[in-house]
Formats: C-alpha cells, sequence, structure tokens
C-alpha cells in the first residue's frame, strides 16, 4: 500500500588481484538486495533533503523506479574488503618477494637484526684477534 518493494539478487563478474600474493582472480559474486520505493503524495510536496536523510527513496512522477543506486551499494557492499586467491594463501616472502605457495619451503635462514648487521665481520673465520679501538686499548 505504501509503495513498491524491490527485491532482487545481483550477480557480477570479479577481476582483481589477491590481497597476500598479488596473483590475478578471477571470481563471481551475488549480492541481495531489497528496497521500498515510497508512493509521492501529489498533494503534499515532498522533502527531497529529508528523503536524503531518512533514506526513503520514491517513484518518479512516470511510475518508473530507478534501482541502479539500490544495486551498486549492494554490490560495493558484498566485495570483500581483501580479496584473497585462496583462503589459505601464504602470501609473499617479506624479505625477496617470492611468491610461497611456490615454494612453501621457501627461507634465508635466521634473520639477523639491522641493529647487529655491522658485527656479522667480526665472526670470520682466520679473524683471531680483535681490531679497532678498543684491541688498541688492551695492549
Amino acid at each position: 500500500m505504501e509503495g513498491v518493494l524491490v527485491t532482487g539478487t545481483a550477480r557480477a563478474d570479479l577481476v582483481g588481484e589477491c590481497a597476500r600474493c598479488l596473483e590475478e582472480i578471477d571470481d563471481e559474486m551475488s549480492a541481495d538486495f531489497q528496497e521500498l520505493y515510497v508512493y509521492t503524495d501529489r498533494d503534499a510536496p515532498s522533502d527531497e533533503e529529508q528523503d536524503d536523510v531518512l533514506g526513503v527513496r520514491r517513484l518518479d512522477d512516470n511510475d518508473m523506479v530507478d534501482i541502479e543506486p539500490v544495486l551498486r551499494d549492494a554490490v560495493v557492499l558484498a566485495l570483500p574488503f581483501r580479496p584473497l586467491c585462496r583462503e589459505d594463501c601464504p602470501g609473499l616472502c617479506v624479505e625477496c618477494g617470492a611468491r610461497l605457495a611456490d615454494d612453501p619451503d621457501h627461507g634465508h635462514g635466521e634473520p639477523i637484526d639491522p641493529r647487529w648487521a655491522g658485527l656479522t665481520g667480526l665472526l670470520e673465520p682466520g679473524r683471531d684477534e680483535p681490531s679497532g679501538p678498543a684491541a688498541a686499548d688492551e695492549n
């Protein structure tokens, strides 16, 4: 009695890339929507600003229903926030960028804290005595 209730399901093809490994994703999605378009009272003028605030949608004067905004909102809200190629996607290596799904045993050994990386030269084989200002003070 109040208007026209529009109910439907939108189906769309999705093309994008995985948020973890950047591989291309080609998938399908569906989104359900339902909206009531109220009849306009020809004797009482409608307040468009108030309708926008309340989220009221009205039928045009020629009794046509524009479902594009409702359809667009339903599809955008149904899109995944972080699309994944598969649920257990391991992503990329943080060191070299290699795709971990291609090489599950990928690794770089024990990571060295960058603050201590300069000291790795002290552990080289063949160096028996420390060098530098500390070694000069000991002699």
